[in-house]
């Protein structure tokens, strides 16, 4: 998915379990919190949202090789506006999983690290979102340079640990392709803001969604 198989050797790896139990650790703070506010079922349904989500946007969507890793549309700021941070982390972790264990079995040597570099930025947006979105404010009045902020937050995120881990794994003689990755993957933070931007809108004019649990309450409330 993000890094490239070989990038980390199985002693290395010792450090992405470990990162990746924290995240998971508290990716289930974060979901116990959603049952007490909105149930299980609604957990349950916007997990799975997530999941069939992430999977087809890394199978489906372009995600060209570059440098150390592929260049993906992951959509990470979409899903957690109107899914929640609970279920997206859910979805992020499943859908990677899903990817490894159907379509690209390669991968899963590096499930940790990926999904250490899916988790911990998402978990760093949610945190911002509580800075930069006013208490009552629902998402889908958000402008455009609230939703670029936390779009950047996530995309940001994502390249600093790939960038974290080409450098554990191979020194610094991978600094070249880190550059490489991390200029193209800019190219995302153009595009996700709009399209943030337009799912809230579409959200905006589907008031049916609000109350049903299979979104976020923040999203209108």
């Amino acid at each position: 998915m993000h890094i490239a198989p070989g990038l980390i050797d199985g002693a290395k790896m010792v450090l992405a379990v470990g990162t990746a139990s924290s995240a998971a650790l508290y990716g289930a703070r974060l979901a116990l919190d959603t049952v007490r506010t909105s149930g299980l079922a609604s957990l349950a349904a916007r997990g799975l949202i997530a999941t069939g989500a992430v999977l087809t946007f890394f199978q489906l969507l372009p995600h060209p090789p570059v440098g150390v890793s592929e260049v993906h549309l992951i959509l990470g700021s979409t899903l957690f506006l109107t899914l929640g941070a609970a279920p997206a982390a859910l979805g992020l972790a499943l859908g990677l999983l899903l990817q490894g264990l159907f379509f690209a079995p390669f991968d899963l040597p590096n499930y940790a690290a990926n999904v250490t570099t899916l988790l911990v930025p998402l978990y760093a947006m949610a945190a911002l979102a509580r800075r930069v979105v006013a208490p009552g404010t629902a998402y889908v009045d958000l402008s455009y340079a609230q939703v670029a902020k936390l779009s950047a937050t996530f995309q940001g995120g994502i390249v600093a640990w790939v960038a974290f881990w080409a450098f554990y794994g191979q020194g610094f003689a991978a600094w070249e392709s880190v550059v490489t990755f991390g200029a193209a993957y800019m190219t995302v933070l153009l595009i996700e803001p709009l399209v943030d931007l337009g799912v809230l809108a579409a959200a905006k004019a589907a008031k049916g969604l609000e109350g049903s649990g299979l979104v976020t309450e923040r999203l209108y409330a």
